[in-house]
């Protein structure tokens, strides 16, 4: 924005003046708008000129968005995070439109969460003649979408749907359809059981199979494949986590049947592909009802690097479908030196147990009357690795994890009348009928792992460490353990653990919103260390 318009623009101090902003650039006049949207208009004045008012409308025709600026100046990311609001930068809009424009003319753009309007003002630039569906679920993001579309005269191309993009129904047009959009990060802590229901239900309709724990992301890949035809063809920008992680299983899946996967383009997280979350992104094109026979892949530093999105490595169906995680394939595998092998020769990692309801599982031991059989003093926080240093030598300070066996008629009389009370309590906060225990051969049961020889943090904003447990603590799904697959001297682990503390670095990790490096225990498995024979002796 000019220099004008952000001094005018800092005027706009609250969420009301941006809704009277958006009426008075002519929201009102964009279809009809929800009751939701009204209440968020304010009686008030806006505190511009008109002057200022008309350069804005100008900065909005040339392509600006100063709403969405404004929305995000004024709401933190933490305060966008529930409804998975993040904004992406004009080049990769571009480079996913002129990608588009590659395919065919759609005869109809649909936009699956389309928040101020960015992909669908583009689109409908580069596609005059197709018409314009947007879905937002948020009635403030909509009330801005309006305005947006009003100022670049589009009443009659463009339709706002205000409601939930995996409830829409699209009518039959002769022609393609183009989805495109960035759709909302989520996780599915914050998705309702209702929608996970779905999400389940409708992939085993389709023949595949779902997690409940699949991030919003997932859900509007499959909603997509729902309201795709043969022939539709889109592009979507999202987190690139679904290409690794189990719960990702469907979207690859979908992309090898269904779905039609074209070309998948993961960012490094410097190139910035949102522009208020550093994470890793993924470009994912696909053209509905195709079959391919290969996917083309790669990896771009730079957006400048993008182009149009043709270029990428073909990687086979076979390949694909017989991989469980496709990022990897979009590196080129360094050679291991000699004498190195990968971590995963020597060690299986294994992410600790879910809980499910920490507040009842995790307690301090001196707050629960239970037998000290079924509490298992365990890291519950990754800060207590990083505290730790390079071991981790006594219980002190941490809390235990309660893990009941799943009979629980090998308990004495006394331990079981404990154990009996406290289920009670936790039956009254519902555990039972949680996810997570639902899914158990026990629900009581949390199933915790012997304790490993060395305990990996997996989730921060600094590389992950790495620390010998000497107190042989058990872990929760906060840390990672790693188990020799044949016995290990203590010389070789602590060798292991001192290199590994040394060497990781958070490039060998997978960037979230949030800035926050995960490494899965997959990619861990994929760290190249010393073989044994130099373990033994200490790696100089």
């Amino acid at each position: 924005m000019s220099a004008d318009n952000l001094q005018n623009m800092s005027r706009i101090t609250t969420l009301h003046d941006l809704a009277r902003l958006a009426a008075d650039l002519g929201a009102c006049t964009v279809g009809t708008l929800s009751d939701a949207e009204r209440a968020l208009i304010p009686d008030t004045e806006l505190p511009l000129t008109k002057d200022a008012l008309r350069r804005l409308r100008k900065t909005i025709e040339r392509g600006g968005d100063p709403l969405g600026d404004t929305y995000c100046r004024i709401l933190t990311p933490a305060d966008r995070r529930p409804l998975g609001q993040t904004y992406t930068p004009p080049s990769i809009i571009t480079a996913m439109t002129s990608w588009a424009a590659e395919q065919g003319t759609p005869v109809r753009i649909v936009d699956p969460g389309a928040g101020s309007g960015r992909y669908l003002l583009a689109a409908a630039k580069r596609f005059p003649k197709s018409s314009i569906i947007a879905a937002e679920v948020d009635p403030f993001s909509a009330l801005m979408l309006r305005a947006n579309i009003a100022v670049h005269n589009l009443h009659d191309r463009a339709e706002v749907r205000l409601g939930d993009y995996r409830s829409l129904e699209l009518p039959e047009v002769h022609g393609p359809t183009l989805f495109i959009g960035n759709p909302p990060y989520v996780r599915h802590h914050q998705i309702a059981a209702e929608w996970k229901k779905w999400l389940l239900s409708t992939a085993k309709a389709r023949g595949f199979k779902a997690s409940a724990l699949a991030g919003l992301h997932v859900h509007f890949f499959l909603a997509t494949a729902q309201l795709g035809k043969k022939g539709d063809f889109g592009a979507f920008i999202t987190g690139s986590e679904w290409m690794d992680v189990n719960y990702g299983s469907l979207v690859r899946q979908l992309l090898l049947d269904g779905l039609g996967g074209d070309s998948i383009h993961v960012l490094d997280p410097s190139a910035a592909p949102f522009a208020d979350a550093q994470t890793t992104g993924a470009i994912t094109c696909f053209k509905v009802g195709a079959a391919p026979t290969s996917i083309k892949l790669r990896r771009v530093e730079r957006v400048d690097d993008l182009g149009n999105l043709s270029k990428g490595r073909r990687v086979s169906r076979q390949r694909l479908a017989e991989s469980s995680r496709w990022s990897v394939l979009t590196r080129v595998t360094p050679k291991i030196p000699a004498g190195y092998v990968e971590l995963g020769e020597l060690c299986r990692v294994h992410r600790g147990a879910v809980t499910g309801a920490n507040a009842i599982w995790v307690q301090r031991r001196d707050s629960i009357k239970l037998p000290e059989s079924v509490l298992f003093p365990s890291v519950t926080k990754a800060h207590e690795l990083f505290s730790a240093g390079a071991r981790l030598t006594s219980h002190q300070g941490l809390k235990v994890v309660i893990d009941l066996p799943v009979d629980l008629d090998v308990l004495d009389a006394t331990d079981r009348k404990q154990v009996d009370q406290f289920l009670r309590i936790a039956k009254r906060h519902k555990v039972n009928e949680g996810y997570i225990a639902s899914t158990r051969k026990a629900w009581w049961s949390v199933g915790l792992r012997n304790a490993a020889p060395l305990l990996a943090t997996y989730m921060a904003r600094r590389p992950p460490t790495f620390v010998r447990n000497d107190a042989d603590a058990r872990h929760i799904n906060i840390a990672h353990g790693l188990y020799p697959r044949e016995p290990l001297s203590a010389t070789v682990l602590d060798n292991l653990g001192e290199y590994l503390r040394g060497a990781v670095s958070l490039d060998s990790g997978r960037t979230y919103a949030g800035g926050l490096t995960k490494f899965e225990p997959k990619e861990m498995e994929r760290l190249v260390v010393p073989n044994i024979d130099i373990l033994k002796v200490g790696v100089s």
